[in-house]
């Protein structure tokens, strides 16, 4: 009875494995993004500052430091991370430029990788920082969502 028991645990970790590097092809959107956790994120944050200024971003979560990225005009970084297992995933950053000190959640489980979210689940999320607000572009439907900097 052991070694079915093993057996069937085996086979359900080889399906998790399997359902788990299946979905992180970044390139092609599953249903199960969202449901799952562990889902794939793909963070892209662009300076669209109208005033062409240099945009300083910092952004952590409880464990990683991002570090400071200087971004001119029209320039961007990227980072990729797995939602956890509780999905509490939260990365926040810091945005300054010339007068200007904000913050703004540029990830959260809630708004960003929910089904139900009016927003939608987003694989890419792709921020253009605007000086009135952040904004994520739904590649999909063209739309961008703009939100309101948390202070």
């Amino acid at each position: 009875m052991a070694s079915s028991t093993n057996n069937q645990l085996i086979l359900v970790l080889f399906s998790f494995l399997l359902i788990l590097k299946t979905s992180s092809s970044f390139g092609n959107h599953s249903s199960t993004d969202g449901i799952l956790p562990f889902a794939p994120k793909h963070v892209v944050v662009v300076n669209k500052l109208t005033s062409q200024a240099k945009l300083i971003a910092h952004c952590t979560n409880k464990k990683k430091d991002l570090g400071v990225k200087e971004l001119l005009p029209g320039s961007s970084f990227d980072f990729r991370f797995r939602v956890n297992l509780r999905k509490t995933t939260r990365y926040t950053c810091t945005f300054e430029w010339p007068g200007n000190k904000v913050t703004f959640d540029i990830f959260r489980v809630d708004r960003d990788d929910t089904p139900k979210s009016e927003f939608g689940v987003c694989r890419e999320c792709i921020w253009y920082i605007y000086e009135p607000a952040p904004c994520r572009l739904d590649r999909d439907a063209g739309i961008p969502y703009c939100f309101d900097w948390n202070s």
